[in-house]
């Protein structure tokens, strides 16, 4: 009599996934969505990676768009001196 495997699940707990890491991983790869669940919440999903530009996938869902117009780099501003080292105003501060 030869042991069958259980099948995975759909929604699983952290320490089995922990125990049957590449099982499942092997399965999200095949296509599949596990949630992983601590404490009996819901706290992760694992799912295929897409192999899409994430950009590209962001602008056809709307949640981002193009730049109207060209960035410009920030004006140079000048540095600023102080008038004594920063640990004495620190120490100033706490005093």
């Amino acid at each position: 009599m030869t042991p069958h495997p259980e099948p995975l699940k759909t929604e699983v707990g952290v320490r089995e996934l922990h125990d049957r890491l590449s099982s499942y991983v092997q399965h999200v790869h095949n296509g599949a969505e596990v949630v992983v669940t601590m404490r009996g919440r819901r706290v992760a999903r694992l799912v295929p990676v897409n192999e899409i530009d994430p950009l590209a996938d962001l602008r056809a869902r709307g949640l981002i768009r193009e730049p109207t117009t060209p960035r410009h780099p920030r004006a140079r501003r000048p540095r600023l001196k102080a008038a004594k080292p920063v640990s004495d105003l620190v120490a100033d501060q706490r005093r």
